[in-house]
């Protein structure tokens, strides 16, 4: 057929590029019509959680998440139904966006499936397995990010509070 003789000699990892992305709007949308994550998400809000045990356990479902979705695809699916659960804890909701903007990065580099771990291996051409390791010092960092924001929230809510006094 001609269509797939137009593959012949063509870049092999681009063609893979674009059926890995493929898959991941198919799982988005599947995933956004099945209510998964907002199932998830209610169940985490009826658990009754202290807001410190909150925000561990939405961590540890964000960077679940991101094993399957996009970012934006986690954000857009879960904020609608934990937003409420937030603000019900008593955590600011500017100091959450920068939180959920990091745990969600977080969720991007995390094996095996994080979605920046196969730009990075289409990017240089690298194994997933070596890709993964090199990208370990950054979840790092991100992990000790959430850990400083979460211990001296006054970092991200400074300057909004500064701004909102004039």
């Amino acid at each position: 057929m001609k269509l797939f003789g137009s593959f012949d000699g063509g870049n092999p990892d681009l063609l893979h590029d674009c059926l890995y992305s493929g898959w991941r709007a198919f799982l988005t949308v599947a995933l956004g019509f099945t209510g998964i994550p907002r199932f998830l998400a209610q169940w985490v809000g009826s658990l009754g959680l202290s807001p410190n045990m909150l925000l561990v356990t939405l961590s540890i479902f964000f960077v679940v998440l991101g094993c399957f979705l996009e970012g934006i695809s986690i954000v857009v699916l879960t904020t609608a139904v934990i937003q409420p659960i937030i603000e019900q804890a008593g955590i600011d909701r500017i100091w959450f966006g920068i939180f959920i903007v990091i745990v969600v990065e977080m969720a991007q580099i995390t094996p095996p499936v994080g979605f920046n771990l196969f730009v990075i291996q289409g990017l240089t051409g690298y194994n997933i397995q070596y890709v993964a390791r090199a990208t370990l010092p950054f979840f790092i960092l991100l992990l000790a990010a959430v850990i400083i924001i979460s211990v001296f929230p006054e970092i991200v809510t400074y300057l909004p509070e500064q701004m909102s006094r004039r």
